[in-house]
Formats: structure tokens, sequence, C-alpha cells
């Protein structure tokens, strides 16, 4: 009983059931209006139809009165007395002797009340511990002669005024108990979600990032709440999981470089040739630490565009001529690698982007495509492509390489991963992982597709495109290129 009642106390407190109970009381007092009018409208009804009632009989008796003296108003006050109905009548003398009429007495609440009034009577049928009967009446003038009082029972108006009154509290309080209840009912289904998103919420605070928050299934506020948080915490998790793998990756791919430039540094310091020597090796340190600052500055990128967008520096200008200018300059550099590189861009190839970070990811494929794909063979060629792909802008490159397997392809999109088949080629492992941070800040996704032979990595951005260029983000394919070599 304890623990039920601790239940209701806990779901009573809750923002829900206030809510819900002010709604109730709001929906109480409207309906209390609607019914106050309603009865009062109803009493003023009953109230003018006694009223009429009592005036049209007073002009009935004023005009026996008038035709045939008290005699003939006396006949008629006895024959409507003995009728059986609600009509109640008192006729007296000019010394106040009854004459005719169903009432014993002049009521006192109409003696000093010279316009009549509502008042209490014991009806004659009626003997033992009947309670008194509510009635109006009027006076009636008709000269000094008689005073004539005419009047109507209104017990039966009196009853079902006080029957709307019992069913309008009856009604009140069954509505305030249904919305009491309603309003904990609700409060507790809320509560048990909010407890369900608290124990999840404890439970990744406590470092169980598998954990989600649950969904009834539906479309409601909350399953949407959840789903938005669920989404979040898959992106939480995926930027931990890059960060522990990062992590260690550094302290595994960047132990080695960092032990040989330690070494170099010492074989120079042992030579015998001394100063010849320590510059060769100064030179040798020199070379080897500008690999680690180019890696550096690649994890340093990727992190800044996972952290999020870069509104101030996009612009809509044409993909299609846009990656024309960008790979031209990787034309000298293929031709002398012994590749044809060839473009095939559409024309009006709208897209709203970062200029410089689209650069840097076509120019990191085409740098990928050429460092990696077997020269001077036939059908040695690298393909780069910019076109529209179900209405979105994209682009792509394509060579005749050794390819990447198809259980391969969602890991070489991560950072350090360096497949077996590029063991043989200097690099960090960093170029395929920018080009999908690229694409990710751009709202768009990164494909590793078969070439048929080779690789083709096609990159798929956001179909958005305004026709007004932004300020800021502009870069000359000069700048691109200048950018990737930094990297």
């Amino acid at each position: 009983m304890t623990a039920l009642l601790e239940r209701v106390a806990k779901a009573a407190s809750t923002t829900a059931f206030g809510l819900s109970a002010a709604a109730v009381a709001f929906f109480l007092l409207a309906a209390a209006f609607v019914v106050g009018f309603l009865f009062w409208q109803t009493n003023n009804l009953l109230t003018n139809q006694v009223l009429g009632v009592l005036t049209a009989e007073a002009r009935i008796m004023a005009s026996e009165m008038k035709a045939g003296g008290r005699p003939k108003l006396a006949e008629t006050v006895s024959a409507m007395s003995r009728l059986q109905g609600a009509g109640l009548y008192y006729l007296s003398d000019e010394n106040g002797v009854k004459i005719a009429g169903n009432l014993n007495r002049i009521p006192p609440e109409l003696v000093e009340n010279a316009r009549g009034g509502v008042f209490n009577y014991q009806p004659a049928a009626e003997t033992g511990n009947a309670h008194a009967h509510l009635a109006v009446a009027i006076p009636v003038e008709l000269g000094p002669e008689v005073r004539l009082i005419v009047g109507r029972d209104i017990e039966d108006q009196r009853a079902f005024a006080d029957s709307i009154r019992v069913a309008f509290l009856l009604g009140f309080g069954i509505l305030s108990v249904a919305g009491l209840i309603g309003g904990l009912a609700v409060s507790r289904l809320i509560l048990n979600r909010m407890d369900a998103i608290t124990a999840t919420s404890r439970s990744i605070i406590d470092g169980d990032l598998t954990r989600r928050i649950p969904t009834s299934g539906g479309n409601g506020e909350l399953d949407k709440l959840a789903g938005n948080l669920n989404e979040m915490l898959d992106r939480i998790e995926g930027l931990m999981s890059g960060l522990r793998e990062v992590s260690d990756n550094i302290a595994h791919d960047l132990k080695t470089p960092i032990n040989r430039l330690r070494n170099s540094a010492e074989a120079a310091l042992r030579d015998p040739r001394g100063a010849e020597a320590y510059r060769e090796g100064l030179e040798r340190t020199i070379e080897k630490s500008d690999e680690l600052i180019k890696t550096f500055n690649a994890l340093l990128l990727i992190a800044r565009l996972e952290a999020g967008p870069l509104e101030d520096s996009v612009e809509t200008f044409d993909l299609g001529r846009f990656v024309e200018d960008v790979t031209e300059l990787y034309m000298p550099a293929a031709e002398e690698a012994g590749f044809a590189l060839s473009i095939e861009a559409e024309k009006d190839v709208c897209v709203r982007a970062n200029r410089q970070l689209i650069g840097q990811a076509v120019a990191n494929l085409i740098d990928n495509a050429i460092k990696y794909s077997r020269a001077g063979e036939p059908g040695s060629a690298i393909t780069v492509r910019a076109y529209r792909q179900n209405g979105r802008p994209a682009f792509s490159v394509g060579d005749h390489g050794p390819g990447i397997a198809a259980e391969d392809r969602e890991r070489a999109l991560k950072r350090f991963v360096r497949l077996e088949a590029s063991r043989t080629q200097p690099g960090t492992g960093l170029g395929l992982s920018l080009v999908a941070a690229v694409a990710r800040l751009h709202h768009g996704e990164v494909r590793l597709e078969d070439n048929h032979p080779g690789l083709k990595v096609v990159v798929l951005l956001s179909g958005k495109c305004l026709t007004s260029v932004l300020p800021g983000g502009v870069s000359t394919p000069s700048d691109v290129a200048a950018g990737v070599a930094a990297q």
C-alpha cells in the first residue's frame, strides 16, 4: 500500500499530471459556466411562464367581478379551487373573512407585500409529516369590497431545479475524479517513458555507449525525441570509436617514424665525419619531420571537418567547371607517371559547398589513383567525372589499378587504414578518410565501387543549391593544390 501511494505521489508531482489537472480544471470551469447559464435561463423561463399564467388568471377574475359582482367571482373561485391543479386561490371580504378558495389563510409572506411573492404552504390534501410546498402568488386589485390572492404551486419547478443541481454536482464530481484518474494515468505513462530515458542515459553516463532509448513504435513526440537522441548517441559512439581508433593508430603508425627520426639523429652524431655528417642528418631529420607535420595537419583537418558545419565558408559554384580546373593541375603529374588523365564534366552542375574542401577531396582522389595504379600497362587511365546522379551533384575518380575488395571498402574509409596492396607506397592512410569527412560535412556520402577493373570512388553531395553566391570560402585551383600538398 505504501509503495502504491509513493507511485501515485510521484505521478502526481509530474508536469504531465499538472498539465492534465489544469486542463480538467479549465474544462470544469467552462462546464460550470455553461450549466449555470442554462440553469439561469431555464429558471427565468419557468418564472416568466408562471407569472404569465397568474397574470392571465388575474384578468379573468377581474372580468368576472366586473360582469357579475362578488357572487359571480366567488362562484368562479370556488369552481377553480375544486380543480386538481396547481392553482391556489384565496378570496375574502373587506373584513378579512374567507369567502372561497383552497388556501386557508393569506400567507404571512404576502400580508405586507402588496406586489406578491414566494411562500410556503401545506396542501389540504396532504396530512401528517408531508413537507411544505413552495408557491408564488400575486394580489388582484378588485376594489375595497373583496381581497383576492391568485397563486401557483411551483413545487414541480423546484424539484426540477433541484434535480438539475444534483445532476450538475454529480457530473462535476465524476468529471473531477475521472480527470484526476486520467491525469495520473497519462503522467504515469509519460513517467515510465522518462524513467526508461533516465535509466538509459545513466547507463551511457556510466560508460555503456551501446545503450539506446527504447521507442514504442509509434510516431509520437516522445518517439521522435527518442529517435533524435538515438541518432545523437550513434554519432557520439562513432566519434568516440573514431577517437579510440585514432589514438591507437597514432600510437602504432607514428611510433615507427618517430623512432626512425631519433635513430637517424643518433647515427649522425656517431658518424666520424663530423660536421658533414651532422648536416646530412639534420636534412634527413627535417624531411622526416615534414612528413610527420603533414600527417598531423591531415588529422587536424579531419577533426575540424567532423566537429561541425562550416556555413560561413560555403558558396554556390559550378561543380563541373571546378573539377575540370583541379584535374588540369594534375595532368602533367599523371603524364609523367605514365597515366592518361581524362575529365568528363557536365555543365551547370550547381553545388553549394566549401570550394577549397571539395577541391582537396578531388585532388586526394586523383593523387591516390596516380599513386596506387599500375602505370604503363594497357588501360592505365584515370577518369575524373562531374555529373548529377538522381538530382544530386556528384564527382568520381576511376582508375584501373588493383582496386579494393568489397569486404575492405568500408574499412578503407577510416583513418590510418592501409591495405596490403598499398604498403609498398608512401602514405599515411588518411586520404580516403579526409574525402569521407568532406562528404559528411556536406551531407553527402562516399561510395567505393568496382571500375572493372580497378576502383571508382564516387562522392555524392547534398542536392540543395542556391542561385546566389555566398561570401567567403573562395579559392582558386592553385590554392587547392597548395592545400593538398600541405596535407
